[in-house]
């Protein structure tokens, strides 16, 4: 099968070259065209712009940025075995197969491979459906032409999985409805969302807007294609899979329904993915507001409240996206939640391992990568006490480490020579018989803070004073 010229002039070719050669539309196709990308500036008349989806989603320029996407995302395969880095051997030999098996209604999507992952209740997982690369390609394809027409349709108080949004956004927004005067919450929990969402409301939204036919019958496909688990594959009328590029924007075209109605009803609230706020001035206008709200998450869009965690409170009490909140002179200020420093300290532990068989040099950059990250997302919070402490503790740890690396009482002499400690006291330190914790505390006067960061080991505290916001 021959395939068309390209006709876009000059156009320079990635490094995925001879992928170009593939993702291409077949001769015989001509009449599937690209009609032009999908913009804000360039949605005017809807049903034109969603009646021939399956086309521009099939178009070369999109499926090459969503092998790229995928390609760079890495992760690991689905129910095929199939590896990222197979993924362009697997295209340039059956790609012009695969993109007509989709134009013509008769490709199936694998089944999704079960992953569970622990969540933060003790004993509780949270189950990932990954689908295999193939899938995730096209998936991604299909989200990277959706997403900008539904972008227009969703509400301003929606932050999750959205360009140019993220959880700083919806933070601020929170202390912006607390300075308001609005200081009571309803916690709003919904109860194994990704894995009850009523497909046929889904579909029922999908078609309002997407008039491709097509279109939605692929991703009706995607959305029953099934999990396997256990090496048995469950068949799956419920649910949007969680783990593939197209459920974020899936969940928030479902949620989208209940945000114009808390906005039809004159809510304030924020949500990020499922997790939602509304925000009261009062405690009984919060009861009253939670009272009306979940006959309609129920009844309309057929999700499951969680009674339990879902609850009216201060905003002081509560968690949103692991911060916590407190007033300061009137003004709602942010913190690390007492559970997400408990989850920081517990991966600091793990890292800090003395039987995981490390370099120093490779734990002091497995250290950093962490502490840019873990710092970078709660840059918002007061914190600089609490990184102070965690400093120290950390360091203390290093300084076990090191006291258990040099063993012999010779290597320890040896080692803390070097730092031009008096003979006598290397001598005692050296001859130290107590145990490595209160060893590492011995440790102060020769690893000390600045010798530490010498080692190549980061500073929380400084590195927040480099980032912070406040």
């Amino acid at each position: 099968m021959t395939v068309t010229r390209n006709k876009k002039n000059g156009r320079k070719l990635l490094n995925e070259g001879s992928l170009q050669t593939v993702l291409v539309e077949p001769e015989g196709y001509v009449g599937a065209s690209f009609y032009g990308k999908i913009t804000e500036n360039n949605t005017n008349d809807t049903d034109r712009q969603t009646d021939r989806l399956l086309e521009k989603i099939l178009n070369q320029d999109n499926l090459m940025d969503a092998f790229k996407r995928v390609k760079s995302n890495k992760g690991t395969g689905g129910v095929d075995g199939m590896q990222v880095n197979e993924l362009e051997t697997y295209l340039k030999q059956h790609g012009v197969e695969l993109i007509q098996k989709v134009r013509d209604g008769k490709y199936k999507p694998n089944p999704v491979r079960r992953v569970e992952i622990p969540k933060e209740e003790k004993g509780k997982t949270r189950q990932l459906g990954i689908p295999t690369v193939v899938d995730r390609v096209i998936q991604q394809a299909i989200a990277q032409v959706l997403s900008p027409i539904f972008e227009l349709q969703f509400h301003e108080n929606s932050y999750g999985f959205r360009p140019s949004r993220g959880a700083h956004d919806a933070l601020k927004q929170c202390q912006q409805n607390v300075d308001d005067g609005y200081k009571y919450v309803v916690d709003m929990d919904l109860e194994k969302f990704f894995d009850t969402v009523c497909q046929s409301k889904l579909i029922e939204v999908l078609s309002r807007t997407i008039k491709d036919g097509r279109v939605i019958s692929l991703i009706h496909k995607y959305l029953n294609a099934g999990v396997i688990e256990n090496g048995i594959c469950a068949k799956s009328d419920v649910g949007v899979p969680q783990g593939g590029p197209l459920s974020p924007l899936l969940s928030n075209i479902v949620l989208n329904e209940l945000d114009w109605e808390l906005h039809r009803r004159g809510h304030r609230f924020v949500r990020y993915a499922d997790d939602c706020m509304i925000f009261c001035k009062s405690k009984r206008s919060a009861e009253r507001t939670m009272n009306n709200i979940v006959p309609y998450i129920e009844r309309k869009l057929f999700l499951k409240v969680n009674q339990e965690k879902t609850e009216v409170t201060q905003i002081t009490k509560t968690k949103f996206l692991g911060y916590g909140f407190y007033l300061y002179k009137g003004k709602c200020r942010l913190r690390v939640h007492p559970k997400s420093v408990a989850k920081m300290k517990d991966k600091l532990r793990k890292l800090t391992s003395r039987s995981n068989g490390w370099s120093n040099e490779f734990r002091a950059m497995k250290l950093a990568q962490f502490i840019r990250g873990w710092v970078n997302y709660f840059k918002l919070a007061d914190m600089k006490s609490l990184l102070m402490r965690t400093d120290e503790w950390l360091r203390r740890k290093i300084r076990a480490i090191y006291w258990m690396q040099w063993k012999k009482t010779s290597t320890k002499y040896r080692m803390i020579e070097k730092y031009g400690t008096p003979i006598w006291e290397v001598y005692n330190m050296a001859s130290c018989r107590k145990g490595t914790w209160r060893s590492a505390l011995m440790l102060n006067s020769v690893l000390t803070k600045n010798e530490i960061a010498n080692l190549g080991f980061m500073s929380m505290t400084s590195y927040f004073l480099k980032v912070c916001v406040n």
